[in-house]
């Protein structure tokens, strides 16, 4: 496997305000994923690419500065509260979240009792959720806050890749490319079947692109600033929420409130 962060670090030597440590000490809180619990230094050099000796010193400094927990039974790590601290504090910022609820929670009130809808911002190549909302029924899709998704392939990550100027585009399909090489030809397709789509239907499509299981729709919403894209995805399990009901029955709906939390209602 290609060493990614060594590759960006390289790409940063000649910023003389790039401070390399404070990235990879960061890479390491960012490899942990809601499936993990704890991590050993090894699975952090895995999925990090730094050296074993890298992650060794790093790991034992986020646990003194209060961001990991070591398990002294294990030696492993998890993320302890500060953390969560600085994800309270960035969801705060977000003024879009509060707007967004009544909405959402007004969308999953509609006419297919399995609907998931979901609020998500880019995050590297992945789409994070900021907020869900789920419908009343308990065969739904459980994705909670903090979920990430991949950028390319699921219906909230393509809505903000087509949000995104052409140029900035690009450089988010040259980032895909260089952690996913092997991926390239998927990527590149993936992006042409987005704004397709979005050309087609003013949003984007995902029906079992990313999970067989799964169908979304899902559109760009740019924040009142207008320095800020982010995803409003409305889906559900492929056995309940055919896309025959999310373009027929939702797909105005996501328009609408794409435009409501875009300011542009």
């Amino acid at each position: 496997m290609e060493d990614i962060t060594e590759q960006r670090d390289g790409d940063d030597q000649a910023d003389r305000q790039f401070v390399t440590s404070l990235s990879r000490g960061l890479s390491v809180l960012g490899c942990f994923t809601g499936d993990d619990r704890y991590l050993s230094n090894l699975e952090i050099s895995n999925r990090t690419g730094l050296a074993r000796p890298t992650v060794s010193r790093l790991t034992y400094t986020l646990t003194k500065t209060g961001h990991l927990h070591r398990d002294d039974a294990s030696g492993e790590y998890r993320l302890a509260a500060k953390v969560l601290e600085i994800g309270f504090g960035a969801l705060a910022a977000v003024n879009v979240i509060e707007r967004s609820s009544e909405t959402m929670d007004r969308i999953c009130g509609g006419p297919n009792p399995y609907i998931t809808v979901a609020l998500a911002e880019r995050s590297g190549n992945r789409a994070v959720y900021l907020a869900t909302s789920r419908s009343r029924q308990a065969v739904s899709l459980t994705m909670a806050v903090g979920s990430r998704l991949p950028l390319f392939y699921s219906g909230i990550g393509r809505a903000i890749l087509v949000g995104e100027s052409e140029e900035n585009r690009q450089k988010i399909l040259r980032e895909g490319i260089a952690e996913f090489p092997e991926q390239k030809h998927r990527m590149e397709q993936s992006i042409e079947e987005a704004l397709r789509d979005y050309t087609t239907y003013g949003y984007c499509t995902s029906f079992g692109a990313w999970k067989a299981e799964i169908n979304s729709i899902a559109a760009p919403v740019r924040s009142l600033d207008g320095t800020s894209i982010y995803g409003l995805n409305i889906g559900g399990p492929s056995f309940l929420v055919s896309p025959q009901v999310l373009h027929g029955s939702y797909g105005v709906t996501l328009l609408e409130a794409a435009a409501e939390l875009g300011g542009r209602s």
